[in-house]
């Protein structure tokens, strides 16, 4: 079993900066590819970005390329994600998630996914 615990997230104007925090506790934290979703109201969720289990290979949707950076600190069982430039179209709820290093092909699928974080607000105003 792995808990996925977020933090941050919050209320912050178009065009600024907020990073979310993902720290996992039980199995190794390792075997892991890791990813941020989100879901916006009414909407479907959607994949942000995944990193692999080593951080050398991150994935992105074409809405947050150039803007949000996703990365990962092993030593501390934690991923992030900082999101600069923020639009008021980000607003959603966000949700890390961790998949299996053998499955890192199918990053988009979130039918893949084995652990999932609480879910975070983020609300940019205009």
């Amino acid at each position: 079993q792995v808990q996925l615990v977020q933090s941050g997230g919050g209320l912050v104007q178009a065009g600024g900066s907020l990073r979310l925090s993902c720290t996992a506790s039980g199995r190794t934290f390792s075997s892991y590819a890791m990813a941020w979703f989100r879901q916006a109201p009414g909407k479907e969720r959607e994949f942000v970005q995944a990193i692999s289990w080593s951080g050398d290979r991150i994935y992105y949707a074409d809405s947050v390329k150039g803007r949000f950076t996703i990365s990962r600190d092993n030593a501390k069982n934690t991923v992030y994600l900082q999101m600069n430039s923020l639009k008021p179209e980000d607003t959603a709820v966000y949700y890390c998630a961790a998949l299996d290093s053998g499955s890192e092909r199918y990053f988009r699928d979130q039918r893949k996914y084995d652990y999932w974080g609480q879910g975070t607000q983020v609300t940019v105003s205009s």
